[in-house]
């Protein structure tokens, strides 16, 4: 893609995902809806959270296409260098993960994840918006261009921190109003718990690796971060 091309796309993604947002902060406002928002409202859902952040994410994606074109490369390193960390360690992880644990458990046992009766308040493509649509549009900016990825112990102790703070979330809500976020997490003992957090935050390490080898892939050596120099 050319440089006016990629700004162009991220800023319908941008514009997408603000759109996203915006929509659902409505519906929250639909008494029959806002049950769903009970305790905790919409942001202990990661789903939410994830939308939140791909805006974030593409806003910053956007900024950086036009100060390059008006400022240069040199004199934007700062906005590149965050754009990047933010891809690279949270962005592009959590979109996979929640697109892959979303629809394993859907096809596993719909009810766990996504009872059946959310049919009759939220329609189809919004479901897709927020669980399917996500992943080709972290994987076309894989394609569309290199992103520096940072030490592995640094993105794995930021990608580690982030779902701390969730995990935390999510138990403090449980602690607070005695219900779960989903409930897969009512179907399980404190053991099954405790292994069901760990066997997610290893599924996104392996997609943070997954991500950290495909543009390795695509692009190569170029933007590794070079060792320091004894």
């Amino acid at each position: 893609m050319t440089r006016t091309s990629t700004c162009v796309y991220h800023l319908f993604v941008l514009s997408w995902y603000i759109f996203l947002n915006f929509y659902i902060s409505q519906e929250g406002k639909d008494p029959r809806k806002s049950q769903i928002f009970l305790n905790g409202g919409q942001w202990k859902y990661l789903t939410f959270l994830n939308l939140l952040l791909q805006a974030i994410f593409f806003g910053v994606a956007c900024l950086e296409d036009v100060l390059k074109r008006t400022k240069g490369k040199k004199d934007i390193k700062f906005v590149t260098a965050f754009r990047d960390l933010l891809f690279t360690t949270l962005a592009f992880p959590i979109s996979t993960f929640v697109f892959l644990s979303f629809w394993i458990l859907f096809l596993y046992d719909r009810e766990l994840v996504y009872p059946k009766v959310l049919d009759t308040i939220f329609p189809v493509w919004l479901n897709h918006a927020m669980h399917t649509f996500i992943l080709p549009f972290s994987l076309v900016e894989v394609i569309l261009r290199p992103h520096c990825y940072p030490r592995r112990k640094k993105g794995l102790t930021l990608l580690a921190a982030a779902s701390l703070a969730y995990v935390s979330r999510v138990l403090w809500i449980y602690s607070e109003t005695g219900t779960w976020v989903y409930p897969v997490f009512a179907k399980l003992s404190p053991v099954g718990l405790a292994a069901f957090f760990s066997l997610s935050y290893i599924f996104t390490i392996s997609i943070y690796l997954f991500g950290e080898k495909l543009n390795h892939w695509k692009w190569g050596d170029t933007m590794q971060p070079r060792k320091k120099k004894k």
